[in-house]
């Protein structure tokens, strides 16, 4: 389940719950209050009416990500992510965003593990020419060599620019290989550069044609709408897109690390050196026992310029500049929860990495200071409260649940699972979790004049 923080690319986090000051009652502790319903093609509708603004934001997702694509075909799902902006048998080449920037809207697409989705911010009495397009391309999609291989190049200049130019790109996709040396989640969301350069027009086809379905996606609708408005908008462009038969999503299991692992790299272009250890953990998805909410919670503890990896690197011992933690813990499969820091002037990277395990093992051993639990909880409540008044974030937080195997009601229930983590379910979740035995990769960036053995 993500949390309630900013949208990424990697991470989405929820943002808005329904509370009044003071002690929650945790009765009736909501988030967005969403409603749904399904056309017969199988295509799920989910809306959330926000009276604030005459605007709403419309956002398709489909259950299919990198995790999904064929061996030797990384980088497809991105690909097509690109290719669905060409054109279809009535709209020419970026002709529908065209259509929204005339209508005064904005609109983007995005790519991850678990999912793809394409979405349009417009004034809500353009709802209709928004399904009415995106449906469009959902079914009748127009690829020839002449557009999608001009659109290989692309994504090749794009994984230049963003990884094979970058060190900590580069460090980052070796880490996480080597974090999940089996399952897919190895793989990079654009794909390896050898694999993307043999990238084909039918390729593509075939992968969109396998799971670009009304069956296989999710519509979610939030803004100055009605669940009724919606539903029969979408039974009139949606609705007359058949249902297909879609492969089931089997992946392979992670086997068990019997070691850490470590990868470092070092380059004239690295600035700031840094250091980060990744551990598996368990995702909302696949909790069997219940540690999700409590890790979470430690990772709002352990994180920002309010957490204890920041107090006592930083502001206490001066070792660092940064310092911090996160937990990915919104994955169909298996989650990350890492801890990083990059050293202050004159501090070698072995000696804040002595100090940053240290920090760790006292965490383990004597558990996190009773007080800071409150604070953490109190922050993720605080972080929620003002999250109705944007419309663009009940779509974004319920769209990447539903793709993960979640559902709207474990979205709704997310402060009061919150409010119910102790303080032996965080330390709990530390000892199993913060731990080198159950797989971590600890991946070091230095500039290429530094030395270390």
């Amino acid at each position: 389940m993500p949390r309630f923080r900013a949208f990424g690319l990697a991470t989405l986090a929820l943002v808005g719950l329904v509370l009044s000051f003071g002690p929650p009652n945790l009765a009736q502790a909501q988030v967005f209050s969403p409603e749904t319903g399904v056309l017969d093609n199988g295509l799920q509708v989910v809306v959330v009416t926000n009276r604030r603004a005459p605007v709403v934001t419309h956002m398709l997702w489909y259950k299919v990500g990198s995790a999904d694509e064929p061996l030797g075909k990384s980088g497809i799902a991105h690909y097509l992510e690109h290719l669905m902006f060409k054109g279809t048998e009535t709209l020419g080449e970026g002709e529908f965003s065209e259509i929204i920037a005339r209508n005064g809207g904005r609109e983007n697409a995005f790519t991850s593990f678990d999912y793809t989705g394409y979405f349009q911010m417009v004034a809500s009495d353009r709802l209709g020419l928004m399904m009415e397009h995106e449906a469009d391309r959902m079914a009748n999609l127009v690829l020839t060599d002449e557009v999608t291989l001009p659109e290989r190049d692309v994504i090749l200049e794009e994984r230049s620019t963003r990884i094979d130019n970058q060190p900590g790109g580069r460090l980052g996709e070796m880490s996480r290989a080597s974090l999940f040396v089996h399952h897919p989640y190895g793989r990079p969301i654009i794909g390896w550069r050898s694999e993307m350069e043999g990238l084909t027009t039918q390729d593509a086809l075939d992968f969109y044609e396998t799971w670009y379905a009304p069956n296989n996606a999710v519509l979610v609708v939030a803004g100055d709408v009605s669940f009724d408005e919606v539903m029969a908008l979408a039974e009139e462009t949606y609705g007359k897109i058949p249902a297909r038969d879609v492969p089931l999503r089997d992946r392979v299991d992670e086997p068990p690390h019997w070691a850490p692992k470590r990868v470092s790299l070092s380059s004239e272009q690295v600035g700031q050196p840094s250091f980060s250890i990744s551990y598996h953990a368990p995702s909302y998805n696949l909790d069997p026992d219940g540690q999700a909410y409590a890790l979470d919670v430690l990772s709002e503890i352990l994180r920002g310029n309010t957490g204890l990896f920041y107090d006592e690197l930083v502001r206490k011992q001066k070792l660092a500049v940064a310092a911090g933690a996160y937990y990915s813990g919104d994955s169909l499969d298996l989650a990350t929860f890492g801890v990083f820091a990059s050293p202050a002037a004159g501090v070698d990277i072995e000696t804040l990495e002595a100090a940053t395990r240290d920090l760790i093992e006292r965490i383990v051993s004597d558990g996190i200071p009773a007080e800071e639990l409150e604070k953490a909880k109190q922050r993720l409540m605080d972080s929620a409260v003002f999250a109705r008044d944007d419309a663009s974030t009940a779509a974004r937080v319920i769209g990447q649940a539903l793709m993960t195997g979640l559902t709207i009601e474990d979205v709704e229930d997310w402060p009061n699972r919150i409010a119910a983590v102790s303080l032996e379910d965080v330390n709990a979740a530390a000892r199993a979790v913060l731990s080198e035995d159950v797989g971590s990769v600890t991946a070091v960036l230095l500039r290429a004049d530094d030395e270390r053995s």
